[in-house]
């Protein structure tokens, strides 16, 4: 009863938050650099938020009764009407922009797939909501092309071809396709989920190769054959992604009957990155290690972030969920003690996003390049017991890497 009260709580406070602070109501979109007030410190627009600030609010609306609000509606309605205008860099081409002034024009692109990825959540969620099939039209036709990027042809992106650049299988590409899998066939017919499947089973391959040191480490990156690679690149951990690997993967488990997936996710995707990254000392999920025990070269590596800590509170959940085995609801409440004592603002509202390996809050702004809506993958069935609305609904960021 009081995590169901707890998390009902978060979850609308959160929602009241960027009701209250994010709108632009001359321009449309919504601002996503947020401080701890709710004061907009800095008007530029992410493409990847905008798209998630969306997505939260046409899912919400459309799921949950008391969500089902007009100027949420509304809202969804504005920021999708920006991101179609403004999103993609040139009339007649895919390629989506990272970031935007306030008027949506474009200041930086990224040579990755992610600012396409929240575009296409966005308006498939939004078609939903409006029954516009001219929606989930755009959103199948830019997935067509996504695939085509990361399967066949990469020079679309602008990454040049470099001598010395290695082929890589980063863990957050086929993630990220599989979580638009999901997305695009949800509650669709048979003719859309076969449309989808050899892609999904594509992507459910490439994760599991991420399962190295003879099932003793999920590293980050490997090669296109699942052989690890030298030097830090190939040493880099990620405990988050992991977690989030794990709660995909389960999706697929379920969806599918697979039990030995199940397994797989549970005991290397779930419980093997918690095991390694959780900080023994202070508590909390670290934001990168090296399987070799170095120093990472990432200058946050020892900081707590909110997502990780999010998607263990899924992956979690999720498992016990599945399997009723009672250690995993008591990592679940661990995680969930630790996140509820250092993120949640109560004063202004919100979550902190940053703290250090200590758990002090560092970054005290709401909103930034990076951080938006805190519950913006809502994964929510009324079926489903209260408590899990929240591991469900947490929100989480990819990892910033450019």
């Amino acid at each position: 009863y009081e995590y169901r009260e707890r998390i009902r709580k978060e979850l609308d406070n959160a929602v009241d938050f960027w009701l209250k602070y994010s709108h632009d109501t001359i321009y449309g979109g919504f601002f996503t650099c947020i401080g701890r007030d709710g004061k907009v410190y800095d008007e530029l627009k992410y493409v990847w938020l905008q798209g998630r600030q969306v997505w939260m609010y046409c899912r919400l609306y459309r799921t949950m009764d008391r969500f089902r609000k007009p100027e949420i509606l509304e809202a969804a309605k504005a920021g999708g009407a920006f991101l179609r205008k403004f999103a993609r860099v040139s009339s007649g081409q895919w390629k989506c922009a990272f970031c935007l002034t306030r008027d949506g024009k474009a200041v930086k692109i990224q040579r990755t797939i992610f600012s396409e990825c929240f575009y296409i959540m966005a308006i498939d969620e939004l078609g939903r909501v409006l029954g516009d099939k001219d929606m989930q039209l755009e959103a199948e036709q830019l997935m067509e092309q996504l695939i085509y990027w990361v399967k066949e042809d990469s020079s679309g992106l602008g990454r040049p071809q470099l001598p010395g650049d290695v082929p890589t299988n980063s863990m957050a590409v086929p993630m990220m396709l599989l979580c638009l899998v999901q997305q695009l066939t949800d509650g669709r017919g048979q003719e859309v989920v076969h449309k989808y499947r050899e892609l999904a089973s594509w992507c459910v391959q490439q994760i599991l190769q991420h399962i190295q040191r003879d099932g003793t480490a999920i590293l980050e990156n490997v090669s296109p054959e699942g052989a690890e690679l030298p030097g830090c690149q190939g040493r880099l951990q990620n405990p988050g992604h992991a977690l989030e690997a794990g709660w995909f993967l389960l999706q697929v488990s379920a969806e599918q009957g697979d039990a030995e997936l199940r397994q797989t996710a549970i005991n290397k995707f779930v419980e093997l990155p918690y095991q390694k990254g959780w900080d023994k000392e202070h508590g909390g999920l670290f934001y990168f290690l090296d399987v070799d025990g170095h120093c990472p070269t990432q200058l946050e590596w020892s900081m707590k972030l909110w997502w990780p800590h999010c998607e263990a509170l899924i992956a979690f959940l999720m498992a016990y969920s599945q399997t009723k085995k009672p250690e995993l609801l008591e990592t679940f409440s661990q995680v969930y003690e630790y996140t509820f004592n250092h993120f949640p603002d109560a004063k202004n509202g919100e979550w902190f996003g940053y703290l250090t390996q200590e758990g002090k809050v560092t970054l005290d702004f709401k909103g930034g390049p990076f951080k938006g809506t805190l519950m913006w993958r809502l994964k929510y069935d009324k079926e489903r017991h209260p408590a899990e609305e929240f591991a469900l609904s947490c929100g989480l960021e990819c990892n910033g890497q450019q």
